[in-house]
C-alpha cells in the first residue's frame, strides 16, 4: 500500500491529465482510504453551510472523547451555603443537664419556649422579647417538659412533682392541673385535643384536654422512664421511646380488648431512646437515636416494622428533627464533639456538622418556617442556627400561602 502511495506521489507532478474527471475520482479514493474522508469536503472553515456526515458504517475511535454529554452550567446542582456560625446565641442559665428532659420548643405563633430549672421563658423570635410565664411555688420543683399545641395558643408543662399543666399564653394565666401520674413528667406530644405525656414510671397517659375527667387512657409499654414522645403529623401512631432501650409504636385507637397496645416494638438500640422524630413526607418512616452505649441513628418503617437504614454517629443522639424544607435531617450531640449534624435522607450522607456548644445538646427544636434550628446545651447557652434556609422563590410561594393567617399571641402580648 505504501509503495503504491509513494509511486503516485512521484508520478502526480508529471501528470498532465491531473485535472481529468478520472483523475479527481481516483484522488477521491485515495483520500478516502487513508483517511476515512474526503480531505476536499473536510477543509477548515469550508464555507459550505451544513456540516458532512461520515459515510455509512464508519467507526471514529476518538468518538467517546467528544461525546460526553456535558453537565450544562444551570443544571449542575450547587451545594447550598449552610452557615456554620450559630445566628444568634441565648444565655440559658440553670438549664437542666439532664438528658431525659425536654425542655424547649418553638410554637408555630414563633415563640419559643424554654424551662429554665422551676421556670419557664418565652421569647418571643420577632420581637425579641422576654416574658416569663411561670415559676414553680415549690423550690425544690422544677420544670422537665414544654410542648405547643399545634395552633400555639397553649403551652403544656410537665413537672417534676408529676404534674402537667396547661398554660393559655394570650392571657398568661394556667387553666388547668392534670394529676395522674405518680411521679416526673419529661416527656409531652399534642394530638389535636389529646395531651400526651410519659412519666418516670414507665407510662404513658392520654389527656383529653376538654373535659374535666382528663385522663382517657395509659399506654403500659417501658419498664423505666419515657424520655421520646412524638405523634405522627397524621395523627395515627404515637413514637415512645424509653430509658429501657425500646421504641414503642402506639396505634391512636383501642385494640379490641379495649386496651392500647404496641403495634410495633423496636429493640435494636442498645442505649436509651429520646430523639424520636417522624418524617414530613413519608408518613410512614421514623428516625430514633440512642444514647451513650448505643450512638446509632435508625429509620424504620413503622407498618412493616423493617429498619430501613442505621448509621453509627460515634456520640450520643440527643435529639432528631427532619427539615420540611430539604430532603434532609439534623441530630444534636453529646460527648466529645457536643456538636450538630445535617444528613441527607434516604442516603445518610453527612452534609455538614455545626459545632460551637461546649457541652452536650440537650433538646433541638425548629422554627415555624422549618428554616432555622435551636439546640439547648448543657454549657447553659440556646444557639440558633440558619441551617434549612429555603430557596427564596420558594420561599416567598410559602409566604403567601401563610400570610393571611394572623397571630392571636402576638396581638394578645401587645
Amino acid at each position: 500500500m505504501q509503495m503504491e502511495v509513494a509511486n503516485f506521489l512521484l508520478t502526480k507532478e508529471n501528470d498532465d491529465s491531473e485535472d481529468t474527471p478520472t483523475k479527481k475520482e481516483q484522488q477521491k479514493t485515495w483520500a478516502v482510504n487513508l483517511n476515512g474522508f474526503d480531505v476536499e469536503e473536510a477543509k477548515i472553515l469550508r464555507l459550505s453551510g451544513k456540516p458532512q456526515n461520515a459515510p455509512e458504517g464508519y467507526q471514529n475511535n476518538l468518538k467517546v472523547l467528544y461525546s460526553q454529554k456535558a453537565t450544562p452550567g444551570s443544571s449542575r446542582k450547587n451545594g447550598r451555603y449552610i452557615p456554620s456560625m450559630p445566628d444568634r446565641i441565648l444565655d440559658a442559665p440553670e438549664i437542666r443537664n439532664d438528658y431525659y428532659l425536654n425542655l424547649i420548643d418553638w410554637s408555630s405563633q414563633n415563640f419559643l419556649a424554654v424551662a429554665l430549672d422551676n421556670s419557664v421563658y418565652l421569647w418571643n423570635y420577632a420581637s425579641g422579647e422576654i416574658i416569663q410565664l411561670l415559676q414553680m411555688e415549690n423550690p425544690d420543683d422544677y420544670v422537665s417538659a414544654v410542648s405547643w399545641i399545634k395552633e400555639g395558643n397553649y403551652l403544656a408543662i410537665g413537672t417534676s412533682n408529676a404534674e402537667v399543666q396547661l398554660w393559655d399564653i394570650q392571657q398568661q394565666k394556667r387553666l388547668r392541673n392534670m394529676t395522674s401520674h405518680s411521679s416526673r413528667v419529661g416527656s409531652l406530644s399534642w394530638n389535636s385535643y389529646i395531651l400526651s405525656s410519659g412519666a418516670r414510671t414507665g407510662h404513658i397517659h392520654h389527656h383529653d384536654v376538654r373535659v374535666a375527667e382528663h385522663h382517657v387512657a395509659t399506654l403500659a409499654g417501658h419498664t423505666q422512664e419515657v424520655c421520646g414522645l412524638k405523634w405522627s403529623l397524621d395523627g395515627r401512631y404515637l413514637a415512645s421511646g424509653g430509658n429501657d432501650n425500646l421504641v414503642n409504636i402506639w396505634p391512636c385507637t383501642q385494640g379490641d380488648s379495649g386496651d392500647f397496645a404496641p403495634v410495633q416494638t423496636f429493640t435494636q438500640h442498645q442505649g436509651a431512646v429520646k430523639a424520636v422524630a417522624w418524617c414530613p413526607w413519608q408518613s410512614n418512616v421514623l428516625a430514633t437515636g440512642g444514647g451513650t452505649s448505643d450512638r446509632h441513628i435508625r429509620i424504620w418503617n413503622v407498618c412493616s416494622g423493617t429498619c430501613l437504614n442505621t448509621v453509627d454517629a460515634h456520640s450520643q443522639v440527643c435529639a432528631i428533627l427532619w427539615s420540611t424544607n430539604y430532603k434532609e435531617f439534623i441530630s444534636g450531640h453529646g460527648f466529645a464533639q457536643n456538636q450538630l449534624v445535617v444528613w441527607k435522607y434516604p442516603t445518610m450522607a453527612k452534609v455538614t456538622e455545626l459545632k460551637g456548644h461546649t457541652a452536650r445538646v440537650l433538646n433541638l427544636t425548629m422554627s415555624p418556617d422549618g428554616s432555622m434550628v435551636a439546640s439547648a446545651s448543657a454549657d447553659e447557652t440556646l444557639r440558633l442556627w440558619r441551617c434549612f434556609e429555603m430557596d427564596p422563590v420558594k420561599k416567598k410561594e410559602k409566604e403567601k400561602a401563610g400570610s393571611a393567617k394572623s397571630s392571636i399571641i402576638h396581638q394578645g402580648i401587645r
